[in-house]
C-alpha cells in the first residue's frame, strides 16, 4: 500500500492524523485479509489446511476488530453511528439511518 493512504502532504497533517491513517489502513488490509481466507476455506479440500486458514482468518478478526475499536474511540460520532448499528436484530439500512439522524 505504500504511503497512499494520505491524501493531504504527511509532513502537514498531525501525527494523531497519521496514526488514525495507518490504523485505518491496517484495517482495510485485515478487512482484505479476513477476504482472501474466506476465499481459500470455500475451496481447500484439506482438512489440516483448512484448519489451518481458518485458524489464521480468526486472527485477522482479532486484528479488525482491534483496529476498529482503536479507531472508534478517537471518533467519538462514529462510535455513536456504529453503537445504533452493530449487533442489532432487523434491517441492518433502517438501523443505520435512524443511528445517523440521532448522531450528535
Amino acid at each position: 500500500m505504500g504511503f497512499d493512504q494520505y491524501h493531504e502532504p504527511p509532513s502537514e497533517l498531525p501525527e494523531e492524523v497519521r496514526t488514525f491513517a495507518r490504523v485505518g489502513a491496517s484495517l482495510t488490509e485485515e478487512a482484505e485479509a479476513i477476504g482472501w481466507y474466506e476465499q481459500r476455506l470455500a475451496v481447500e479440500p484439506d482438512p489440516a489446511a483448512r484448519a489451518i486458514m481458518r485458524n489464521a482468518q480468526e486472527e485477522e478478526f482479532k486484528h479488525f476488530s482491534m483496529d476498529l475499536e482503536f479507531l472508534l474511540r478517537r471518533k467519538p460520532v462514529w462510535c455513536e453511528i456504529a453503537r445504533g448499528i452493530l449487533f442489532k436484530q432487523g434491517d441492518i439500512v433502517q438501523h443505520g439511518e435512524a443511528a445517523e439522524d440521532a448522531a450528535s
